[in-house]
């Protein structure tokens, strides 16, 4: 045994390279053999699929720009919470080559999993359209990186995150409900929602659990009964052994909701929700609970390439090669084109250096949903 008690590494180990792959040390070793360690290159992130309709939100920048504070290598980057499409180079680093070689694997693994949380709730986001979304699903991954997806879920568009560490760095209050636990305990949704009402301060939403042990139209009004005057919302967590057609259960409960003077009352759903659920239940519900289709959202799979060596471009097969610029036109789509192209009239350059104070995570999100706003990136 290590002393270790959790399966993390520490951000002296990430800043010491420790967690590299073992081949970038074993090539560093090789390169200063023949003298060759400080070997001028020019890399770029980018994501390459045979999928052009794909996009992603960049995230993850934050952690990168601090991990390379203080390393000889210029930095540019699309500014986090940009929405990218493949091939679009996200990030590139110039300089001597072993300044930030060992550092690939830290780098790419920020910005893979935080860009996949971003992304997935993005989705998640577009088909809710108006409607609220909240990160639900920190409990499904490992506790030491909560604060990254809570952050990357926010930044990517949810409305709310449930983990309050999360919540007091990102400057938002938590979000959440009540659990199974609590009624089970207490023994009744009755007495739960009562004792919730009680001992909760009065700006959290009541948002009742209904499920436990009624059925869902029953458990809709013993809620909205149990404390009338307070409730916003019931919430539908039914297992799905027992949902048959999720909306409908929600339909019956309005209408009950409704002929019983709770119009008022929201329906708010969770337990393995997914953009497929959402999209079905949109006519219907007016509010989600995400959990394992943020926070376990597959990875963005970028890759670290050089594109130069010594001032002359070289690159893999596979890859384009060469420095590039990657301009946002007028319309907000991007173009990529060599370093040395000009650029259409009305064009920006995406790639900034990198550095400096971070946006504010709140200024991020806001970028996030004015690009989805365009109606350019489909589900």
């Amino acid at each position: 045994m290590n002393g270790r008690r959790f399966n993390t590494a520490s951000e002296e180990e990430i800043r010491g390279a420790k967690v590299a792959d073992v081949y970038f040390h074993r090539t560093m070793e090789v390169l200063k053999a023949r003298g060759l360690e400080n070997t001028p290159v020019h890399m770029e992130v980018t994501l390459k699929t045979s999928d052009e309709s794909a996009w992603f939100v960049v995230a993850g920048m934050d952690e990168v720009a601090s991990l390379l504070a203080d390393v000889d290598v210029e930095v540019e980057a699309v500014p986090e919470g940009t929405v990218c499409r493949p091939y679009d180079p996200i990030l590139t680093l110039s300089g001597p080559y072993g300044a930030f070689a060992e550092h690939e694997t830290a780098i790419l693994g920020f910005l893979c999993q935080a860009s996949g949380v971003a992304t997935g709730a993005a989705r998640c986001r577009l088909a809710a359209g108006e409607k609220p979304v909240v990160s639900f699903g920190a409990r499904r991954m490992h506790p030491s990186i909560t604060p990254m997806i809570e952050r990357s879920a926010y930044l990517g568009g949810c409305d709310g995150v449930a983990v309050e560490l999360a919540a007091d760095r990102l400057n938002i209050p938590a979000s959440g409900t009540l659990p199974h636990a609590l009624v089970l305990i207490i023994g009744s949704t009755e007495e739960a929602a009562r004792a919730f009402d009680e001992a909760v301060p009065e700006d959290v939403p009541r948002t009742i659990l209904i499920d436990t042990f009624d059925d869902e139209k029953f458990g809709a009004l013993i809620a909205a009964r149990a404390i009338p005057d307070s409730i916003y919302a019931v919430r539908f967590d039914t297992p799905g052994n027992r949902r048959g057609d999720f909306r409908d259960l929600m339909q019956e409960a309005r209408w009950e909701l409704d002929r019983n003077g709770f119009s008022h009352v929201k329906i708010f759903a969770s337990g393995g929700i997914g953009v497929d659920d959402i999209l079905h239940l949109n006519p219907i519900c007016d509010a989600y609970g995400v959990g394992g289709e943020i926070a376990a959202a597959p990875m963005i799979d970028y890759s670290l390439d050089i594109v130069e060596v010594n001032g002359e471009d070289r690159s893999k097969r596979g890859k384009r090669g060469g420095r590039k610029r990657l301009l946002e036109l007028e319309d907000g789509s991007h173009l990529v084109v060599p370093a040395g192209a000009k650029a259409p009239q009305g064009a920006t350059d995406l790639l900034r250096p990198l550095g400096g104070i971070p946006a504010d995570v709140s200024t991020l999100r806001d970028r996030v949903l004015s690009q989805l706003a365009t109606g350019a990136f489909g589900l």
